[in-house]
């Protein structure tokens, strides 16, 4: 997967025609991006993302003739020889349906309820290499990695900063959001974010915010 010279172009598969048209106008709002394509069908994003060529595909997850998970499989899968960037979106945020996603090569999982700012976010972090997933499903999926928190370490391998970024990313924080709460850019947050993922040698935001939890600096993993 390489990164454009111009905008990113993305490829919207998703059954809902009102969905398509409000994604096709959020991201169309957006200077870096075109939509190139569209389809209410899974089997039918496939085809169009192989003949297309999409920098990028959003996929829901139910959808008819196949499913985005099986879709994310086919393009993005570990088995694949030349693996596609596909960011599911979608209104059911099962935990089975999130680590399948993961598992088969998605590079990130956003719920439609996240609204339009976390979606733009999470394509401009797709085309960087990272993943992001909705703050609602990261708090869940730390219950189950980090169940009980230590006291916090007098070893931290952060600075100070880093690890009140760590924190931000662990109460489910965007970047643009914990820029603002910083008084930084997002691009700075970015960044931090970046020195702080090397530092832990965490694969993603997940893995930085379950740091944060096992090492008691966000206090007891909240249970829903």
């Amino acid at each position: 997967m390489t990164t454009p010279l111009g905008p990113t172009r993305i490829l919207i598969a998703d059954d809902q025609e009102d969905v398509r048209s409000g994604f096709r106008l959020i991201l169309g709002s957006q200077p870096d991006m075109t939509v190139v394509g569209e389809a209410a069908d899974g089997l039918t994003a496939v085809q169009l993302a192989r003949a297309l060529s999409p920098d990028l595909i959003l996929a829901d997850i139910r959808m008819p003739v196949l499913n985005g998970l099986e879709l994310t499989r086919r393009l993005a899968g570990p088995d694949v020889p030349n693996p596609m960037r596909v960011l599911v979106v979608t209104t059911f945020d099962h935990d089975d349906y999130v680590r399948t996603a993961l598992h088969d090569g998605a590079c990130g999982f956003l719920l439609k309820r996240s609204g339009p700012g976390l979606l733009i976010e999470g394509v401009r972090a797709a085309m960087a290499g990272d993943i992001l997933i909705s703050p609602q499903i990261t708090v869940r999926l730390l219950q189950a990695l980090a169940p009980a928190p230590a006291a916090p370490t007098a070893l931290s391998p952060l600075t100070a900063r880093e690890q009140e970024i760590a924190l931000l990313v662990a109460k489910g924080l965007t970047n643009a959001e914990i820029g603002e709460k910083l008084f930084i850019s997002a691009g700075t947050a970015k960044t931090h974010i970046a020195n702080v993922q090397a530092k832990l040698k965490a694969r993603n935001r997940v893995g930085i915010a379950a740091w944060a939890w096992e090492n008691g600096l966000a206090g007891p993993v909240p249970r829903e």
